[in-house]
């Protein structure tokens, strides 16, 4: 029989379900371009406060989940991975861009609304 870590239980003595984090992530604001937003993610929550290291003052935690944090090329990928393993899984909404097309043109048009100087 397995023995299971105690901090994976519940009062209850049963098994608490960590509810993994699927998502495509957004453009960074760094770059311009959206090179990694293409890839679907999967992540665990921090299940436990991080706390100062008391020797250097660095981030510490005993959750290990943090860590993991896998790539799929698709959201139906990642979706089978979590059924397969028997992972509970939230469902991030897809923000889409919505991009404003412009013309150079549009920067010498006659009835442009700002002023247009040199």
């Amino acid at each position: 029989m397995r023995r299971i870590n105690s901090r994976f239980m519940d009062r209850q003595g049963g098994l608490k379900m960590v509810r993994a984090r699927i998502y495509q992530p957004a453009k960074t604001a760094m770059q311009s371009g959206r090179g990694k937003t293409k890839n679907w993610i999967l992540e665990y929550p921090r299940q436990s406060a991080a706390r100062p290291d008391a020797l250097m003052g660095w981030q510490s935690s005993a959750d290990t989940t943090r860590q993991i944090k896998l790539r799929f090329p698709t959201k139906q990928a990642a979706i089978a991975y979590c059924e397969e393993h028997d992972i509970v899984y939230q469902l991030a909404t897809e923000n889409r861009r919505k991009p404003r097309l412009k013309a150079y043109a549009d920067n010498f048009a006659f009835g442009r609304v700002g002023s247009w100087t040199h």
